[in-house]
């Protein structure tokens, strides 16, 4: 294995970086992460991945380029779930006021996430949502 030269930053008492190059060869993860076979796809609406993007609680079980942490809103009244980010689109279900709707993704006026913890998944009006106060 080749040597570093040098140490590349010094942040004081930080530890010391590694003196083999993990460039060169970097190390081996045994049975946390592997590509075993085909990646398996979740049923749209009741798991929180599609094909950018997921949560983070999936992140061992299903491959996708980015991963999220849920930010919780409340749920306001009159609060629909779509099955896609258009005022247009079909309607899932109507959300329980003060409900909490876990965002991963806003695009524009629409947010992409779960109704609470284990909920249905899909696309709601960011005007229906509030941030919880803290």
């Amino acid at each position: 294995m080749p040597q570093l030269s040098a140490r590349i930053f010094d942040f004081g008492d930080t530890t010391a970086l590694a003196i083999e190059d993990s460039h060169t060869r970097p190390p081996r993860i045994e049975g946390i992460l592997a590509m075993t076979g085909p990646s398996v796809t979740a049923d749209p609406g009741c798991l929180p991945v599609r094909g950018d993007l997921a949560h983070v609680k999936l992140a061992g079980l299903y491959f996708v380029p980015h991963y999220a942490v849920p930010m919780p809103h409340r749920i306001l009244a009159g609060a629909v779930l779509r099955g896609a980010g258009r005022a247009d689109a079909e309607v899932i279900r109507q959300l329980p006021e003060g409900g909490t709707f876990n965002v991963l993704d806003i695009t524009g006026a629409w947010t992409w996430g779960q109704l609470g913890e284990d909920g249905h998944v899909g696309y709601v009006a960011h005007s229906d949502l509030e941030v919880f106060a803290s």
